[in-house]
């Protein structure tokens, strides 16, 4: 089995033939099965509005600690707003992560309510980049689908209303901690996690079997990992890699965009296996990520 982790042109996942989809699918299949990760190119988002939610990030994370506090996830709640130093702890057993977040849903009625900035044209700009990513997220479906032997449009009403994620995250260097890590390792909860990196590497990946590897950037291309959501929906046909982010020499940005499937969505493994049994009785969306949630900030006061 290989521990590399491949990139995969998804052009003509996007605009191809039924057979051109089918032959991206099973590559991205491939990977599923065996990394759990993968990058991803011909994802159709502009690199112009990729550096524009770079520099947005960057003038975010710069605002004054009290301005941060006022968007503070622990005053907006519902997953939202900004996450200081120490707050999470990805990898229960190490010490709290050395980075903070800022966390953004959907902006839709009956959605809880995103915090902004005080920054103009920061909220248009995120709620683009939310849609677009939504959009990769909608044809990397598509192919899971496709790979797994169910209709192509399988995942599409189970992601209408997604309890997506969009994250932005800055590891900094400053006063480095021997045993405190940049994001402690673990898996992440939901179906697909699309990440972008802003030029300082730092990401490592551990597949099954395996030691840690280095995920290295590659420009223009977002790197995506399955989470443990999909894996149980695929009654472990793919696999959840554990990953974690070194403390960096120089401060490090990224964002993440998280795809979860809607609250609603009842998650029952595919049995895409001749004379598969199901490995997990069925779950709603909602229930599971809640699970997840709370042992992720269960540590905190």
């Amino acid at each position: 089995m290989s521990h590399d982790i491949p990139v995969i042109d998804i052009t003509r996942l996007r605009e191809g033939t039924p057979a051109e989809r089918r032959e991206v699918a099973a590559a991205l299949g491939r990977a599923c099965r065996e990394t759990g990760f993968f990058y991803i190119t011909g994802h159709g988002v502009d690199p112009s509005l990729l550096r524009a939610v770079f520099d947005a990030s960057h003038a975010l994370f710069a605002l004054p600690d009290a301005e941060k506090e006022r968007i503070a996830r622990s005053r907006v709640g519902h997953n939202r707003g900004y996450v200081g130093y120490g707050v999470e702890r990805l990898d229960t057993a190490a010490l709290p992560d050395r980075k903070e977040a800022f966390n953004m849903g959907r902006e839709a009625a009956g959605e809880p309510a995103n915090a902004w900035p005080d920054i103009p044209g920061w909220r248009d700009l995120m709620v683009g980049y939310f849609a677009a990513c939504q959009s990769v997220g909608a044809s990397l479906h598509r192919a899971f689908a496709l790979d797994l032997g169910v209709d192509e449009d399988f995942f599409v009403d189970k992601f209408t209303h997604p309890m997506a994620t969009l994250r932005l995250l800055h590891y900094c260097a400053a006063e480095p901690r021997p045993r405190a890590p940049g994001a402690g390792a673990h898996t992440d909860y939901g179906n697909v996690t699309i990440l972008a990196v802003d030029g300082v590497a730092g990401l490592q990946v551990r597949p099954r079997g395996g030691d840690w590897i280095d995920a290295p950037m590659i420009p223009d291309a977002f790197v995506c990992n399955i989470g443990d959501c999909l894996m149980r929906w695929s009654n472990d046909v793919y696999v959840s890699t554990p990953h974690r982010v070194l403390q960096p020499a120089s401060d490090r940005y990224s964002v993440a965009f998280f795809l979860d499937p809607d609250a609603d969505a009842v998650v029952e493994p595919i049995m895409a296996r001749p004379g598969d049994t199901p490995h997990y009785p069925p779950i709603t969306g909602a229930d599971y990520l809640r699970e997840r949630l709370e042992a992720t900030y269960g540590h905190t006061p």
